[in-house]
């Protein structure tokens, strides 16, 4: 895969601040043409305040000794805890993961359901508030997508896809992750063609919320063939917001509920080439929203979700049987952490 040298995609920005049908419109555009857009970050209850304080509690885990880090690592067939370096495969036949992270489960009543490392544990209420405030988003996100779908009131209407993600319909597969891309040692043999943070890869759920760094891009989406365009932090017109917008992205999960209607892109992290990206380590947090485990994926009813009937979706599923969220999610995860090759103790 090579990066395209030109101005790439033009990536939408979107205001949601009004719930609109014209906002939903844009956004099932925007999702169906790249899989990825751009919410303006004013409105959404995220102020610089709030996610800096976040990136700073996340920075403090991954400097903490190996030593703590280690006690919650991510059991085998679990994907709760931390992750090191090289031990998750996102694209199987020719790339490991240069990165690190650890995965937040769903809190309940401002609890987390994990251990938490010593680094963390006296800070579980913000981090259940800021997985609050993702999930609230992400709600407004699906019901001006369903809007967008011209889902009809009497078929569940804007509540369609946010109601398959109300936490009182038991537990989800829906992670909050501190990532961390260590930067790149001055005399490595480092090869940036071959060397990526993340390798190509698409996520497993409905849609994903990513926060990033002003100076620390590295984002690019598979746009056509071989060919990944850049993603930039702050695209034009919001280099003076107070925060970058939030990313957003579909996943395979909501792809495959539109029978491809609405884009999974492919996507990786790379270290930029030149200026000083290449030196400084790269910090993220993503947010991967996922429906309530029980949740039968049936087709959406949807006109315009029917036209694309013929895919792989969820309309060619009816009458066979529907897979649940907590089904798609466990082979998705098997193939990541090469459970299908590990001996299973358990």
């Amino acid at each position: 895969m090579s990066t395209s040298n030109g101005d790439g995609v033009q990536i939408p920005v979107i205001d949601i601040s009004n719930a609109s049908q014209e906002t939903g419109d844009a956004m099932v555009d925007a999702a169906a043409r790249y899989g990825f857009f751009y919410v303006r970050a004013d409105g959404t209850g995220f102020t610089p305040g709030v996610v800096d304080d976040m990136f700073e509690l996340a920075r403090g885990f991954f400097k903490s000794p190996l030593e703590e880090k280690v006690t919650i690592a991510i059991p085998a067939r679990e994907n709760k805890g931390w992750t090191s370096m090289h031990s998750e495969t996102l694209d199987p036949e020719h790339q490991r993961v240069s990165m690190r992270a650890l995965n937040l489960g769903e809190f309940v009543d401002g609890k987390a359901q994990q251990k938490l490392p010593r680094s963390l544990a006296a800070h579980e209420r913000e981090m259940s508030h800021f997985g609050d405030r993702c999930h609230q988003l992400c709600m407004t996100i699906l019901k001006l997508f369903a809007l967008g779908l011209k889902i009809e009131t009497e078929d569940g209407g804007q509540e369609w896809f946010s109601s398959r993600h109300d936490p009182s319909e038991g537990p989800s597969g829906t992670i909050l992750r501190f990532l961390h891309y260590p930067s790149i040692p001055e005399h490595s043999d480092y090869d940036p063609e071959v060397d990526v943070r993340a390798g190509p890869h698409s996520d497993y759920g409905t849609i994903t919320l990513l926060f990033q760094r002003q100076s620390q891009p590295g984002l690019e989406i598979l746009t056509s063939g071989s060919t990944c365009s850049a993603v930039p932090v702050a695209p034009p017109g919001t280099e003076t917001d107070p925060l970058p917008p939030i990313v957003v992205n579909v996943a395979d999960l909501l792809s495959y509920w539109t029978n491809g209607l609405l884009k999974s892109a492919v996507h990786r992290v790379i270290v930029p080439k030149g200026g000083t990206a290449q030196r400084e380590d790269r910090y993220t947090i993503a947010y991967f929203l996922h429906p309530a485990d029980e949740t039968n994926l049936v087709s959406i009813p949807s006109a315009m979700v029917r036209e694309k009937a013929g895919g792989d979706g969820a309309e060619e599923t009816k009458g066979k049987g529907a897979v649940t969220a907590g089904e798609h999610l466990k082979g998705r995860l098997a193939a990541t952490y090469g459970w299908n090759k590990q001996k299973d103790h358990t």
